[in-house]
């Protein structure tokens, strides 16, 4: 399904109480929460772990989340979250998400995040890694 040298990343879920609404359907902000675990474990795979953006004090910040419900999950659902790297600008970049339930095969979700890296304490953007040239050309804006 993605290039070898994409950074991807698969996440299993187990659908909680906390998930759902009154009717045991999983609450759609439950997905962001389950996106925002992937994409952090993706992070680590692209070079950013938790560690280095504490040390460093650069954050890649969501600045703009596109989201799809295809179907409903219920209680006791397993699901799959699969998320990878789908293109990379000059300072911002975007990363994509598929949730499934493998039970039965059925496309959940999908999503899309553009985010940007963050310089703090200043909050100021800036570009990304010159290495990521080189290291995801084939992911390049054109």
């Amino acid at each position: 399904m993605h290039h070898p040298e994409i950074p991807t990343i698969h996440v299993d879920v187990q659908i909680m109480f906390f998930d759902t609404d009154c009717a045991a359907v999983v609450n759609n902000i439950a997905y962001l929460r389950f996106i925002e675990t992937a994409r952090t474990l993706l992070a680590e795979q692209i070079g950013m772990s938790l560690a280095q953006m504490a040390e460093t004090q650069r954050y890649p910040v969501v600045v703009r989340t596109e989201i799809d419900y295809k179907r409903g999950a219920t209680l006791g659902n397993k699901l799959e979250v699969k998320g990878w790297l789908e293109k990379v600008e000059r300072s911002t970049f975007w990363v994509a998400f598929e949730i499934t339930r493998p039970a039965d095969g059925a496309l959940i979700v999908t999503s899309r995040q553009r985010l940007a890296l963050v310089q703090m304490p200043e909050g100021r953007p800036i570009r990304l890694p010159k290495e990521w040239d080189v290291r995801f050309k084939h992911l390049k804006a054109h």
